[in-house]
């Protein structure tokens, strides 16, 4: 009786000892599972999987779940991302701005590596006012332009963007480097006339023109054969007013802005073509441009005070980097150099009527690449 009474104890005790000892061995190894795979872009809200479930339940490619708390708006190759794969996607922090986050991550579905750019809530427009425009960006397709595979929409009102990562970066800093392929008269042009066809696209492919209103080094991205792909285009759509145009007094501090832009909301096709020729002038002097932050006269000529001296006292030689220079004479294009600083120079024309448009462009570069 007494051997029966303590089987019966004994046995209950140790079968609990040991379902603990199972539950904490397991618990730890996820424990060390989580921390293996490294931080997620975003904080998470709880529920992912569930989350994914839903989305991918309620919404075609591209569906926007109106009074919804979250949307998940999916563009041509980011068909197979889902919430989870994009919340929870390892990320390491590349770039920040004032309005937002740029991210290398690595996704789980779809691209092995994205580019994620995270707009903080307090900058960032209204879900309905920002779904409306991703549509629109989200249908731009040109190999000259970074496509956008997916917009996320948060509860918190921020938004996350899926790109493309390019790992040749971007042409700031190809020019910044000092590669010699950067002082190549033939990758010039071939860059040049690349920027151009992807901003002619955005400017006249669709019924009402997309303006980029942000055009500068930083925002074209470059393949591994010199191929430029203009980001960010329209992204001032997806801001707030008032990030939107801290954005343009950014870029007025770094000298693309065209000098009759006062607001974002104003920027035009002129504005963009100006942002070009300062770009243009970039790729011609192999040096950063540089604003005097000075009030403008109206018969000043409007091109970054780095550049205004030389173009005043025609020295227009010294604009050029010596290599550039030295390529021109030994194969007999001084006269394309020259044309092409002429060009450069036409865009940040003070008089936004006077500046050549896209089409114009396109056939004078290819006219002086030959």
């Amino acid at each position: 009786m007494r051997k029966a009474l303590i089987n019966a104890v004994l046995f209950p005790a140790l079968a609990v000892v040991v379902a603990l000892a199972i539950f904490y061995f397991v618990r730890r190894r996820r424990r060390r599972r989580g921390r293996g795979r490294g931080r997620s872009v975003l904080p998470s809200h709880g529920g992912g999987g569930a989350r994914a479930d839903r989305f991918q339940a309620d919404g075609a490619s591209g569906g926007y779940a109106a009074g919804g708390e979250e949307a998940l708006l999916r563009f041509p190759g980011g068909e197979a991302l889902t919430v989870a794969a994009i919340l929870e996607a390892p990320g390491e922090v590349v770039a920040k701005s004032s309005h937002s986050t740029l991210y290398r991550a690595g996704l789980s579905a779809g691209e092995a590596v994205a580019l994620l750019r995270f707009v903080r809530p307090a900058c960032a427009a209204a879900a309905e006012e920002a779904a409306a425009a991703a549509r629109v960006l989200g249908a731009a397709r040109h190999p000259n332009l970074v496509p956008i595979r997916a917009l996320y929409i948060g509860p918190r009102g921020e938004k996350l963007l899926v790109h493309p990562f390019y790992a040749a970066g971007s042409l700031r800093r190809f020019l910044q480097e000092g590669i010699n392929d950067s002082q190549r008269w033939e990758i010039i042009c071939k860059l040049s006339i690349g920027i151009v066809k992807g901003l002619d696209h955005l400017h006249t492919a669709s019924q009402k023109p997309i303006i980029h209103g942000n055009l500068k080094t930083n925002n074209i991205m470059l393949d591994a054969d010199f191929q430029p792909r203009i980001s960010d285009f329209g992204l001032d759509l997806l801001l707030n007013p008032a990030a939107a145009q801290e954005m343009l007094e950014t870029s007025a501090m770094q000298g693309y802005k065209a000098p009759e832009l006062i607001k974002m909301r104003d920027a035009t096709r002129e504005s963009d073509i100006y942002s070009l020729g300062v770009i243009m002038l970039e790729m011609l002097a192999q040096k950063e441009v540089a604003n005097d932050n000075k009030s403008p006269n109206a018969r000043d000529i409007h091109l970054p005070a780095s550049f205004k001296d030389l173009v005043l006292e025609r020295k227009i030689s010294e604009a050029f980097s010596s290599e550039l220079i030295k390529q021109s004479k030994n194969s007999g294009k001084e006269d394309n150099l020259n044309a092409y600083f002429e060009l450069a120079t036409a865009c940040c024309n003070p008089s936004p009527s006077l500046r050549p448009d896209t089409k114009k462009l396109l056939k004078r570069l290819e006219d002086i690449a030959r």
